[in-house]
């Protein structure tokens, strides 16, 4: 299945979307929360993986009464992302990574990542999807906001000089597909590494759901 308008640029999400990594992230959130006295369980967290750290560790602090500093929402987003990295020693690409973007370089289809992720925490799954060359990767530190406000989405644009209706987004996450109706780019949700079903995604605002990267057909 294709959507009918060539984009002039592609910009994915990484986890759950090109790496198989949201269990490890769930794994490592349900830690970082619970040194805090955050309990939070593995279902709690599914919907909210994908959205910017700081702002999931206020939301899950007041799930259960607490209220956070911004200094305390910081460091609690930066343990996870250390907990994360012990636990995500061998990622895996998700069906369909590695091709798509190799057919994405052939046809010079600009693409670039774009992730809530920290930088420091994105080094192991860009060694899986085994690129040739390093991609250009826009993170959650560049920007005040990240998912869903469309801020990193619009950086990356301007960064790529592809303005934002002319780019696809391609994301697993309701956080993903909210941050690109926000940004005006096409939004594209793929379901093999989501925490999420098809339906949450499609009510967030999807133009198409996929089961994987593999069902993605490029416009002429």
């Amino acid at each position: 299945m294709a959507i009918p308008r060539r984009p002039g640029a592609i910009l994915f999400d990484l986890d759950g979307t090109l790496v198989d990594t949201v269990p490890a992230r769930i794994d490592a959130w349900t830690a970082a929360l619970g040194e805090t006295g955050i309990a939070f369980t593995r279902a709690q967290l599914e919907p909210m993986i994908g959205m910017d750290g700081r702002r999931l560790a206020r939301e899950a602090a007041q799930a259960v009464g607490r209220r956070l500093t911004d200094d305390e929402a910081e460091a609690i987003d930066r343990r996870s992302g250390e907990l994360f990295d012990v636990r995500n020693r061998d990622p895996r690409p998700l069906p369909g990574a590695r091709s798509l973007l190799r057919k994405l370089d052939d046809r010079a289809l600009t693409w670039a990542i774009a992730t809530s992720s920290r930088r420091e925490q994105v080094a192991a799954s860009i060694a899986a999807l085994g690129l040739e060359a390093a991609p250009r990767i826009v993170d959650g530190s560049h920007v005040e906001h990240a998912k869903p406000a469309p801020d990193l989405l619009l950086l990356g644009a301007r960064e790529l000089g592809v303005p934002p209706q002319g780019c696809w987004y391609v994301g697993d996450s309701t956080w993903d597909m909210r941050a690109a109706v926000a940004a005006g780019m096409v939004p594209i949700a793929i379901t093999a590494g989501a925490a999420v079903d098809a339906g949450s995604l499609r009510d967030s605002g999807a133009s198409l759901v996929l089961p994987t990267l593999t069902d993605l057909r490029l416009p002429a």
